[in-house]
């Protein structure tokens, strides 16, 4: 055998596979002794959704955690204290005006009323006997407190009642409790129905007398706005012994 004979020719190369490991299209029709084209990288479905869902949270947004503080801050969970340690405010509900201005209403009708009927049917006549000697009605004209006390002190007490609606009128702004709101319904309406005597009756304006009739055995003579003055002054003191403010809150110490 010759040299010439001796050399070897390179053997063929061998078609490249592709991914799947079968030869590609490209390599069947390559050359012998040519390199066939590498096989060009198929892009991997769903890179751009799998990047977008990389960048999002678990919550389902950027920033879900921050997110979560739209409907309920998380360093603050919903039903806690705060951060000073007291509860969240409670809802009062409405306020009570209307109550105070119902009882308030009433009573200086009443009272309005009885005063009328009295200084008509009773003024200059004797009196009228309920309950034999232990209740009767008598007409008195009284130029002083309640219960015939001050008779001196007409202006002064004039002065005391128009304090208290002003008081009361501005209380009213901030009152949700309703027992408070018939405690000042009844003050407010009897220093009303005593005011308007002061104010309108003999002997003048501001020193006018009231209209008591109600005449108790031993006891003092008055008016059903007295009667209203009295009941609503000792329901505020049971109110404020048992902790209840005029805006609902209870004081538990």
């Amino acid at each position: 055998m010759t040299d010439a004979e001796r050399t070897i020719n390179p053997p063929d190369e061998i078609p490249a596979a592709d991914d799947r490991g079968t030869p590609s299209e490209a390599s069947a029709d390559a050359r012998p002794g040519e390199r066939p084209a590498p096989p060009q990288p198929t892009a991997a479905s769903g890179d751009g959704a799998s990047g977008e869902s990389a960048d999002r949270t678990p919550d389902g947004g950027p920033g879900g955690a921050e997110e979560t503080g739209k409907s309920g801050d998380p360093r603050t969970p919903e039903g806690e204290d705060g951060e000073d340690g007291k509860s969240p405010p409670v809802a009062r509900g409405r306020r009570r005006i209307g109550v105070l201005a119902a009882i308030a209403g009433v009573v200086y009708l009443l009272d309005l009323i009885s005063k009328i009927i009295v200084v008509e049917w009773l003024e200059h006549r004797p009196p009228i006997e309920i309950l034999g000697e232990w209740l009767r009605f008598e007409a008195i004209r009284n130029s002083g407190a309640a219960f015939g006390m001050g008779q001196a002190l007409t202006v002064v007490f004039t002065a005391i009642a128009t304090i208290v609606i002003l008081v009361i009128i501005r209380l009213a702004r901030k009152l949700y409790s309703t027992p408070w709101a018939i405690a000042l319904g009844l003050l407010l309406g009897g220093a009303l129905g005593n005011l308007t005597d002061r104010i309108f009756r003999a002997p003048g304006v501001f020193q006018g007398a009231v209209v008591d009739f109600i005449a108790p055995k031993h006891f003092a003579v008055f008016n059903l706005a007295d009667s209203a003055i009295v009941c609503g002054g000792i329901l505020i003191v049971l109110l404020s012994f048992r902790g209840l403010d005029p805006d609902g809150t209870v004081h538990r110490d």
